[in-house]
Order: C-alpha cells, then sequence, then structure tokens
C-alpha cells in the first residue's frame, strides 16, 4: 500500500493543476485572504493556461537544443579523432553555469531583441552542462566486455554508437536532461523581465503590485510542473534502465 502513496499523490497533483489552469476562478476563495480589500486574489492580466503551455513550450525548444549540441559534443570528444576537443568542449558547456542567466539575457536582447529569443539563448546555455557531463560520464564507462564483443562481433564504430553505446548510455544521458529540465522551469521565469510570455509575468505582477495571490500562483505552478516533469522523467529513465539490463 505504501508503495502506492507517491502515486497516488503526483495524480492528485497533476488534477489538482489541470483545474486550476482550467478554471483558476473556482480557487479564489482559498487565495481572497492572501490579497488586500477588492485586489483580485486570480491573475486576470492574461490565461493561465496560456502562459503555461508557452513556458513549458520555451523550456523544450531550449532542453531539445541543449540536448541536441551537448550528446554531439560529448560523442565528439569520446572518438579517438575529437579526443583533443574535450577541454575546449567543456569550456563551452559551461559558459551558462559561469554567467547568471539575467547577465546572459542582458547580452542577448540588444542582439536578437525582446522576447522569448534571449530567453531560449538562456536556457540553451544554462541547460548544456548537466546534458554533457551524464553523456560523457555514460559513454566513458560503458562495460568493457560489451564494448570488446561489438568489436569482435565486426560491428563498425558508428554501429557500435548507434546499437550499443547510446542505447546503453541512454539511462544516464536522460538523468542529465532531466535535471536540465528542471533547472530551465525555475530560469525560464525570469524571462518575463525581457517580455519573453512566461509563468513569470505572474509573479512579477504580484510583485509590483503587492499581490501575494498572484506570486503564489506563479511560484505553485512552477513547482507542480517542476515535479510531475522530474518525477515523469524519473520513471521513464528507470523503464529504460530496466529495458537495457535485460538486454
Amino acid at each position: 500500500m505504501r508503495a502506492w502513496v507517491p502515486t497516488i499523490l503526483r495524480s492528485l497533483l497533476l488534477l489538482v493543476l489541470i483545474a486550476f489552469l482550467v478554471s483558476p476562478e473556482s480557487f479564489e476563495p482559498l487565495l481572497k485572504p492572501l490579497v488586500q480589500p477588492n485586489a483580485p486574489a486570480i491573475y486576470n492580466q492574461g490565461s493561465l493556461l496560456s502562459l503555461t503551455l508557452l513556458h513549458l513550450r520555451t523550456v523544450f525548444i531550449a532542453t531539445l537544443a541543449a540536448t541536441i549540441i551537448a550528446v554531439f559534443l560529448a560523442i565528439l570528444v569520446t572518438r579517438p579523432f575529437g579526443a583533443e576537443f574535450l577541454a575546449l568542449s567543456r569550456s563551452l558547456v559551461n559558459i551558462g553555469q559561469t554567467f547568471p542567466p539575467v547577465a546572459v539575457l542582458a547580452l542577448a536582447v540588444p542582439a536578437v531583441g525582446f522576447g522569448e529569443k534571449p530567453t531560449l539563448i538562456a536556457l540553451f546555455l544554462y541547460g548544456l552542462l548537466p546534458i554533457f557531463e551524464n553523456t560523457l560520464t555514460a559513454l566513458t564507462n560503458l562495460p568493457r566486455s560489451v564494448m570488446e564483443a561489438a568489436r569482435g562481433s565486426g560491428m563498425t564504430p558508428f554501429q557500435r554508437l548507434i546499437q550499443v553505446e547510446l542505447p546503453l548510455s541512454l539511462p544516464v544521458i536522460v538523468a542529465g536532461i532531466r535535471l536540465s529540465v528542471v533547472i530551465s522551469l525555475a530560469t525560464a521565469t525570469i524571462g518575463s523581465t525581457v517580455a519573453a510570455k512566461t509563468l513569470g509575468e505572474v509573479i512579477i505582477a504580484g510583485l509590483q503590485s503587492n499581490n501575494l495571490a498572484f506570486v503564489l500562483q506563479g511560484g505553485l505552478i512552477v513547482g507542480a510542473l517542476a515535479v510531475l516533469i522530474y518525477d515523469g522523467l524519473s520513471a521513464i529513465e528507470a523503464m529504460i534502465a530496466r529495458r537495457t539490463g535485460a538486454a
């Protein structure tokens, strides 16, 4: 019975989140005590559902781009012809961690303008490191016996990469993607400071009007999304690990 408790709680969280996004006015009595008299308890400057979907879209695009580049770099530096680029690749993927996202936004706005583009750049740079390091770790710690068997069977280097190395590395790669997504979900809120459509709009509106209910709504939606996506990717990672182990 205890094993089902986390699943039940996650399901309840998902249902509450969907209900709030579809019909936020139903939750007004719960949030009304947090606001001043005559102040709105539910965010009324846009659709929470629309902002949530746009927030998720921004995170998805940035994470997809970061995954493609980070995995490519990790594959490159683990090949004999690309090993000398390891230090350079590490320097590149560390850029996002060296500069705070706010600084990246400030530098990107003059180049690409306001809106979603500077936010995508910041999230892309910020998401490279965990995916790169996890992919690199996975590719350099594959079972030696499996790799020798693949070579002995006559597989070409490309065949070993596609049919052996990447499938065995996939659980660890997904773990890096999971970490990158959770970081990006929270970081994306600052995109609203440069006119990107994210849930940061709700939080900023609450801070500007001293409306605690707005701040709470934006923060809780982002938090709920992070928990649900983290758990979902963890389940996918575990499923892939079981299949890989069985294979």
